[in-house]
């Protein structure tokens, strides 16, 4: 009898994963402290060390754009020493709050921000034309204040014959409120890193920009003595423009902060606060609306069409087309039936769902999803610990650079114009920010788009080892496949197919095996009573035997039917060699008295595999079909999907040891597979990769998870991790080189040759769009997509 049997099942993503089995989300409950007052990475760095010096914590790693620490507590260590630590350090810490609560404090720390940038760059506007010659944008002088001076000339800058120029005193009064009142946290934040015997950021931001107020000051206070300090050049404008610009940069980086995480909010939208519970458990019963905390495992719930599902529970009635596009990415409804899995966060479509609940609030595959997508972003790449090295010393470099650089040019006779520009632009265009955000924020976005399409990633040493892929070894079951055979011939011997179908379920009604489920499956369109086995046993290796009216009856392979006594002819054992021959599976089903028939089962393969599988060879990867099944029936999949390279009849050992051999030869192998028997060859690879679905073993070996079992989705996270890499590469590259490009032409490399010397408040703008642009960077890519969704 040909054909597939069977009521129509529905499609499945892996959205079906069980959540008792779902290892690979179940992370380390580290603990998360938010912290304060981080502006680059040497302040990042500075909090690692706090924490470690108090010999409190396993472990611990600080992520500047989420401003977050993870840590490991030792036992029986107490976290508010670990707090108090970090707090002496001049930092603030408390325990991380819930994080749409901290999205919300972000968003009103930026809307501050906002308006202190617009009146800090208002000031310094008027800074700068108070203080610019007539001749230019300048204002008219508006008098003089003080005695007479003896300076040459018109003067300059603040200084003239008849006194100091009103103009510059105003635009002392406007700057100092930039400098002392607007500016007042990198002042702070200087006096912190330098108590605890470090230099960050705001350390160069006070120097440079106090060093230009201070010379104002005694320049204007000089004249107002009658003394001429210097040749009366003043840099008001340039000191109020270094915090107005760095007010700026941090606004705008705040802002770009925010949205690399919108891929993670995105997630954290998806759960309502409310669900509609059935009071009296049945679909037709009336709904109040609850606090999701009070809905418990076994409640019933009701979600309109539109509506988001709240908790995770088994579809109770009717059909209902589920869009799961925000879980999973995956572009279509999906159709679940009766007593499928449901997960929250996914939406129905076409009809009122109920569900009875099987996970609480917290615990469902959306919540997971979240802490694993979070854990993975607070990882640190081994290039990000040199550049926690770099930062850690870059600050002193720097301002000792600044200072011989001003001395040299004193030394040469240079005017003191020239020396304070030097001094101050080469204090102000470091940059140790650019350094420190080069690699978490590129992790942030990429990882939060990766989760929204489905794809996991556990950690960034998983991405940077995507990067160098060469071979892709894959599982057959459950990868290529969809492990999940069907019927699709009976041959019958004696009997009726109804009652050889019977025999075989009832045997089988104790195994969760695919073969027992796709019998099952069939059997399902015959109203017949089971036959009524009793005494199972399973054998392994062989089947499962029993007794049914006193004789014996067994259900498996030829090995089985012997130790039944159930006589197969030599014809037959010939025929069913050939059918063997041609990839199906078989399961015989005899009793005493003979051979009742067989059933043959074939694994369909996934709908993307073929194209899936094309594409990987068209990036110039070698693809390996890894498999225990026999090796007629593996190349036949091989042949149908394209893959030449065939390793079959492997025991779960000897996977891993062919992932070994393959890494031997130079090759960087990607294991993608689902089941148990994977979980050692998943762990041995440079990536490993497991389909959702999969055995709760295989998805805590792997690194990647696969949400949607989909095979292009393998292609999608090697594509994710190389996207993420090229933009850390590009990070780092632009960071380093606009300091060893600005740090030199700051010092005066061109003056002379060209009489040219950078401002201040030049240096001070092209120091935050460095940062700007890393940031700015890192989140184009929000715009990657999977290979699937490409047109």
């Amino acid at each position: 009898m040909d054909g597939a049997l069977g009521p129509r099942s529905a499609v499945k993503v892996s959205a079906q994963v069980q959540a008792d089995s779902f290892v690979a989300l179940v992370v380390e409950r580290a603990l998360r402290l938010d912290v304060g007052g981080m502006t680059c990475a040497a302040c990042s760095a500075s909090v690692e060390r706090l924490v470690q010096a108090t010999d409190l914590v396993e472990r611990v790693s600080v992520n500047l754009p989420l401003e977050r620490a993870s840590l490991v507590l030792r036992e029986g260590a107490d976290l508010a020493q670990v707090i108090a630590a970090i707090e002496r350090g001049g930092f603030t810490a408390q325990p991380a709050i819930d994080p749409s609560e901290r999205r919300r404090a972000s968003e009103r720390e930026v809307r501050q921000q906002g308006r202190t940038v617009g009146a800090a760059l208002v000031l310094a506007v008027l800074c700068m034309l108070l203080t610019m010659p007539m001749g230019g944008m300048g204002l008219p002088p508006l008098g003089h204040l003080g005695p007479t001076l003896n300076v040459e000339g018109g003067g300059h800058g603040a200084l003239a014959p008849e006194g100091v120029v009103l103009n510059h005193v105003v635009a002392l009064v406007l700057g100092l409120m930039v400098w002392l009142g607007l500016g007042y946290r990198f002042h702070t934040g200087a006096l912190a890193s330098l108590r605890r015997r470090s230099a960050n950021m705001d350390v160069l931001v006070s120097m440079g920009s106090s060093t230009a107020m201070l010379w104002s000051l005694a320049v204007v206070f000089g004249g107002l003595l009658g003394h001429v300090v210097g040749d009366g050049t003043v840099f008001i404008d340039g000191g109020a423009a270094i915090i107005a610009f760095l007010l700026l940069g941090d606004h705008l980086e705040a802002r770009a902060k925010l949205q690399a995480t919108d891929a993670v909010h995105a997630l954290m939208s998806l759960r309502p606060d409310e669900a509609w519970r059935v009071d009296d458990g049945t679909p037709h019963g009336s709904t109040t609306a609850v606090p999701l905390e009070e809905i418990a495992a076994g409640d019933m719930i009701r979600v309109r069409p539109g509506e988001v599902v709240p908790l995770d529970g088994v579809l109770v009635g009717n059909r209902v087309l589920l869009d799961m596009a925000s879980l999973t990415g995956e572009p279509y409804p999906v159709s679940v039936e009766e007593g499928d899995e449901v997960h929250g966060g996914t939406s129905p479509v076409d009809a009122v769902l109920h569900l009875r609940v099987t996970q609480p609030a917290g615990k469902g595959l959306l919540d997971r999803v979240i802490s694993l997508v979070e854990a993975a972003q607070e990882g640190t790449a081994p290039v990000q610990r040199l550049v926690d090295r770099i930062s850690s010393i870059f600050v002193p470099v720097v301002a000792t650079a600044a200072v011989l650089a001003a001395t040299g040019w004193w030394i040469t006779g240079a005017g003191s114009t020239t020396v304070m520009l030097v001094l101050v632009s080469t204090l102000v265009i470091a940059c140790p920010c650019a350094l420190g955000l080069a690699t978490p924020t590129a992790l942030v976005v990429g990882t939060g788009m990766g989760a929204r399409f489905g794809i996991l990633v556990k950690g960034i040493e998983d991405l940077e080892r995507s990067v160098h892929i060469d071979t892709v070894v894959l599982d057959k079951t459950g990868t290529i496949t969809e492990g999940r055979p069907r019927i699709a011939n009976i041959e019958l011997l004696r009997g009726d197919i109804p009652g050889l179908l019977a025999l075989a379920d009832d045997l089988e009604q104790d195994s969760t095996h695919p073969i027992a489920d796709a019998i099952r499956w069939s059997r399902a369109n015959f109203d017949l009573p089971a036959p009524g086995v009793t005494e199972r046993r399973v054998v392994g290796g062989k089947g499962v035997r029993g007794l049914l009216d006193g004789r014996d009856v067994g259900v498996g392979n030829l090995a089985m039917m012997d130790d039944v006594g159930c006589t197969v002819p030599d014809d037959v054992r010939a025929t069913l060699s050939e059918r063997a021959e041609t990839g199906v599976g078989l399961v015989l089903v005899g009793d005493q008295e003979g051979l009742l028939g067989w059933v043959e089962l074939r694994d369909s393969l996934r709908p993307s595999s073929v194209e899936a599988i094309r594409r990987l060879k068209s990036e110039g990867l070698e693809v390996v079909m890894l498999t225990g099944d026999r090796d007629g029936t593996a190349r036949r999949v091989a042949d149908e999907v394209g893959i030449a390279t065939v390793v079959a009849e492997v025991l779960p050992d000897a996977k891993v040891e062919e992932v070994i051999r393959l890494q031997s030869e130079g090759r960087c192998v990607a294991m993608v597979g689902d089941g148990i028997n994977d979980a050692a060859a998943l762990a041995a690879a440079e990536l490993g990769v497991a389909m959702g679905g999969g055995a709760g073993i295989a998805l805590d070996a792997a690194g990647v998870v696969l949400l949607k079992d989909d095979l292009m989705d393998v292609l999608g996270a090697i594509g994710l991790g190389r996207a993420t890499m090229s933009r850390i590469r590009t990070n780092l590259g632009w960071a380093f080189g606009y300091n060893i490009v600005g740090i030199p032409l700051a010092m005066g490399l061109l003056y002379p040759w060209t009489g040219w010397l950078l401002p201040p408040a030049f240096a001070a703008a092209a120091m935050s769009l460095s940062s700007l642009s890393v940031v700015g960077n890192s989140l184009t890519l929000r715009w990657w997509k999977p290979r699937r969704w490409e047109v």
